[in-house]
């Protein structure tokens, strides 16, 4: 990730011009296999969402979009994905936001340490509502070009603060711009909702919550919720400061690109619904399963070699679903009993599994200096299985998959997406689902398809 000096907070109107000028253009231009991208991170996406559902933290972020956001006219609501109720517009993308925050397998893009989709997609659905004849296409395109912004606005405040903010720090800029762009808002519009968005967004710290789990994860509920707010709340006459993540004279590096160079095909697809950090260890893991043939009953102890972010996760036997998601510990025993791990593994009963248990006491973490040298550019992690017939067998040095460095094969992403909502969905619904990752690109095909067929409670 480029370093650049600390933020000034002297701002450059004229840099913000060019950005205004990306978001806004109408008739923008994207490379097809971005857009192609864009449509399997947008399904990926929403099989998280649909397999989130049930979650408890599902249920209470929309019970309480509906009772303390509601809207005052029709025009200013949208739906509740996955559930069919209806409330104000910034309601809906913070409680589709959160939910999908809260089954940690969405997207990301590593130099920005965080998630993108997370905040965004809800926030398309939102805007998209007041747009009936909104295309496919242009969905995607609007979605694409709002994962550019928040990519830039993500690693500008990375590098030019000291402390590690959650995503919804800075992803509620790509929020605005989407809104901005879909809205036909003039540059002024789009200058002062992107100066509210980084003022008042999530500057939570990163670290403290995965040293305490809880239903916060990464901020991302409230990124797409102050997002839409703060465009609304532009286009009302409210202004804010510039936004210094993109003007400040500092960062002027990051946007240089904007519009050449597509971040979107460097996010990754995790094949797990657990924090990104522990992926580098699940790789080595599977790596042993796969190329050693080690079982769990086999096992005498195992040793974990990764970078300081990721030993830094939980670090005994959950508790909670969300302790689930940020133990490293939890994650590799629940991998190697069970083969996969999907949303039964971290929920109910999975948190009590005694097999689990008693392979994770068997499992030791140390952070390893190189590995260490390699984040936030990659996972690395390389784990070591002593078996109980004295065999020591290593992964080697392993980076985690579902990036440009290890992509998954489509098949494996299709696969995903049963795992995931195959609990809530029915099959047809689900097929249906991974169709219009073709289907979007139809010329007659509008975006208001999609969101029928997503809008609906689960099946089952």
């Amino acid at each position: 990730m480029q370093k650049v000096a600390p933020m000034s907070f002297a701002s450059n109107p004229h840099q913000f011009d060019r950005v205004a000028k990306f978001v806004l253009d109408r008739t923008l231009e994207i490379p097809q296999e971005v857009l192609e991208r864009m449509a399997l991170l947008l399904v990926d996406t929403l099989g998280v969402a649909a397999g989130a559902a049930t979650l408890e933290v599902g249920r209470i972020a929309r019970e309480f979009a509906v009772e303390f956001h509601a809207a005052g006219s029709d025009k200013h609501s949208a739906t509740l994905l996955f559930d069919g109720r209806r409330c104000a517009m910034p309601g809906a993308a913070w409680a589709l936001a959160t939910q999908i925050d809260n089954l940690d397998g969405h997207d990301g893009y590593n130099p920005t340490k965080g998630h993108i989709g997370c905040a965004l997609v809800p926030a398309l659905f939102a805007f998209a509502g007041q747009h009936p004849k909104l295309t496919g296409r242009q969905a995607l395109t609007a979605l694409a070009m709002g994962y550019e912004v928040a990519a830039r606005a993500g690693v500008a405040l990375h590098a030019t603060t000291a402390d590690y903010h959650t995503s919804g720090a800075w992803n509620a800029l790509g929020v605005a711009a989407i809104g901005a762009h879909l809205r036909g808002q003039p540059s002024d519009i789009l200058r002062e909702a992107m100066g509210i968005a980084e003022y008042h967004g999530p500057r939570s710290q990163m670290m403290r919550e995965i040293a305490n789990p809880t239903m916060l994860h990464d901020g991302s509920g409230m990124g797409a919720l102050v997002g839409i707010s703060s465009l609304l709340l532009a286009e009302r006459g409210f202004t804010g400061a510039p936004a210094i993540t993109i003007e400040g004279q500092e960062v002027a590096p990051i946007w240089e690109d904007l519009g050449q160079d597509w971040t979107i095909l460097r996010n990754y697809i995790k094949p797990y619904p657990i924090c990104r950090w522990a992926h580098g260890a699940l790789e080595g893991v599977r790596v042993l399963m796969v190329e050693h043939g080690v079982r769990a009953a086999e096992i005498e102890r195992l040793e974990v070699a990764t970078f300081a972010q990721s030993a830094a996760l939980f670090p005994g036997l959950p508790k909670t679903t969300s302790e689930a998601q940020y133990s490293l510990g939890f994650a590799l025993a629940t991998l190697l009993v069970h083969g996969r791990i999907g949303p039964e593994h971290i929920t109910d009963a999975g948190l009590n599994d005694p097999e689990v248990a008693r392979l994770h006491a068997r499992i030791t973490v140390r952070e390893e200096p190189r590995h260490s040298a390699r984040f936030p550019a990659g996972r690395w992690s390389d784990v070591t299985a002593i078996l109980q017939d004295g065999r020591r067998l290593t992964s080697g040095d392993v980076n985690a998959r579902g990036g440009p460095e290890a992509p998954m094969p489509e098949a494996d992403v299709r696969a995903k997406l049963g795992a995931m909502a195959g609990h809530v969905l029915s099959e047809g619904r689900i097929a249906a689902l991974w169709d219009m990752k073709q289907r979007l690109f139809q010329p007659d095909m509008l975006f208001s398809e999609l969101a029928d067929l997503v809008a609906p409670a689960p099946d089952r």
